[in-house]
């Protein structure tokens, strides 16, 4: 399976020694490359994180600069190839990525996700049994609560389907959407936004347990000196007057739901999906 590449970038640039006192002193002179797992178009997920990264880099003294590919095969290839520096991701919890070391050092706050097999409100599909044999469409290959749970899920309960990879999870939706598959493995919390902001309908068949968020992760070459700054940068930032306004007009694009921000977290705390890797009944597929 082969995308077109698509960079997006920002170079957030090097606080000066005589900037304001809201900056922090600049930890170092080289800019960081910082992945985002694709959910959404590059187009609007460059919109969202822009802005956010632009303030880590000014309150953290760490030089940002966002990196994302046209699918999440291709930015997760580049996690996998030590081609950036932080990933905001759940996609380096399998039991060979874990290897790799990446540590987690916050996640996004709210609620935990879930992975849905989502149909049109009108049609007739009522189970997984129903979709046997018919073309379901998925964000990608490497999508864990939108691929790899409800994959898991109707091999599982014995039916195969005909999958349908559309880059990313608002694709996979849109895909649905246009009748071109009779139901999409989704993100709940990206596929009730993308309704909300589309007035689309739709019903849920299938719902896993919940999984935390996507982490915040560091390639273990980065120093700990700069990973305490950023992750300090994010976690505070809504509760700062400048940060939460950056929060909100961010999630105000893609009809994001409170509470906004990030809280601290561990490696520990991602073991379900660990877990899930060493028993699932899924096998990578060979992009």
């Amino acid at each position: 399976m082969t995308y077109s590449w698509f960079k997006a970038s920002i170079a957030v640039a090097s606080v000066l020694a005589c900037g304001t006192s809201s900056a922090a002193e600049p930890i170092g002179t080289d800019v960081l490359r910082f992945g985002v797992v694709n959910q959404r178009s590059p187009q609007l997920m460059a919109q969202y994180w822009n802005p956010i990264l632009d303030y880590i880099g000014r309150k953290s003294g760490v030089a940002l600069e966002l990196r994302i590919g046209k699918a999440a095969p291709d930015t997760t290839a580049l996690a996998v190839r030590g081609e950036l520096d932080f990933f905001y991701t759940n996609h380096l919890f399998s039991v060979e990525r874990d290897r790799l070391g990446w540590r987690v050092f916050a996640r996004g706050a709210g609620e935990p996700i879930r992975g849905e097999l989502v149909v049109a409100e009108s049609s007739a599909i009522g189970s997984l049994a129903d979709l046997k044999g018919k073309g379901v469409v998925f964000p990608s290959p490497e999508a864990f609560v939108g691929y790899w749970l409800p994959m898991d899920a109707l091999l599982a309960a014995g039916v195969q389907v005909k999958p349908l990879f559309a880059g990313n999870q608002e694709g996979a939706i849109a895909q649905l959407r246009a009748g071109t598959a009779a139901a999409a493995g989704v993100n709940a919390k990206v596929a009730a936004e993308y309704a909300k902001r589309e007035a689309l309908r739709y019903r849920a068949i299938w719902s896993s347990e919940p999984y935390l968020d996507l982490a915040l992760m560091a390639h273990p070459r980065v120093p700990s000196a700069s990973v305490d700054a950023v992750r300090a940068a994010f976690v505070r930032m809504s509760e700062d007057a400048e940060g939460l306004r950056i929060l909100e007009a961010s999630a105000a694009l893609v009809q994001q739901r409170p509470p906004f921000g990030f809280v601290a977290a561990e490696n520990k705390d991602y073991e379900n999906y660990r877990r899930f890797y060493r028993t699932t009944l899924v096998r990578p597929v060979a992009n």
